[in-house]
């Protein structure tokens, strides 16, 4: 971990959340009483192109605010990216990298240019169309950043989330059940590898 605390990295491609999970990740974790940042790397921000946005989150003031270069971990909300972007440049291999995919962490490593570290894959697609119907793979990759970094309990990033979809979808209850259960079952299919890792 850097001098400025957690280092994430998110890339995705335009619409599908992945600045949102890393403004939603920098509001949790401030509520906790960290420091945050959260923000994305401006750019064409088309449909479709590919987006990176990156978080830190430290207990110590954050004095740094450029891009981050060297992050702890990194968040792929899309496995096509793996061969479009060099999504493990500058990545600790003392860090990790989670993957939305439904293939497994050793299918996925002959695509990381030999990245050594940790490697884990969630198929945020099956989850949150399970929970909500609809492919909004923003929830499940917010929460695997979440149980993969320890940057908190899992019960207080549980609860800070219920306060903020509430707030957040007061008129559609069913949208909060829904993305309540996308981070539920994230937690529940990580499980097994946090532990062979040694992280559970």
């Amino acid at each position: 971990m850097s001098s400025s605390g957690l280092e994430i990295r998110w890339h995705g491609r335009g619409g599908q959340g992945a600045k949102t999970a890393a403004l939603l990740l920098a509001d949790v974790a401030f509520k906790t009483g960290a420091y945050v940042q959260g923000f994305p790397e401006y750019g064409p921000e088309r449909m479709g192109a590919p987006i990176t946005a990156f978080n830190r989150i430290s207990q110590n003031e954050i004095r740094v605010h450029s891009n981050i270069y060297n992050p702890d971990l990194v968040v792929v909300v899309d496995e096509t990216l793996l061969v479009a972007v060099d999504v493990t440049a500058g990545l600790s291999k003392d860090g990790a990298i989670i993957v939305n995919t439904p293939k497994s962490a050793e299918e996925i490593k002959p695509l990381l240019k030999g990245y050594e570290g940790k490697v884990f894959t969630v198929d945020g697609r099956k989850i949150s169309v399970d929970a909500l119907g609809k492919n909004f793979p923003n929830s499940p990759m917010l929460a695997a950043a979440v149980a993969v970094s320890k940057v908190m309990p899992k019960e207080q990033f549980i609860t800070e989330m219920q306060a903020s979809y509430a707030h957040k979808f007061a008129k559609k209850p069913e949208v909060i059940e829904g993305n309540m259960k996308a981070l539920n079952m994230t937690f529940d299919a990580l499980e097994p590898a946090l532990k062979a890792a040694g992280l559970a």
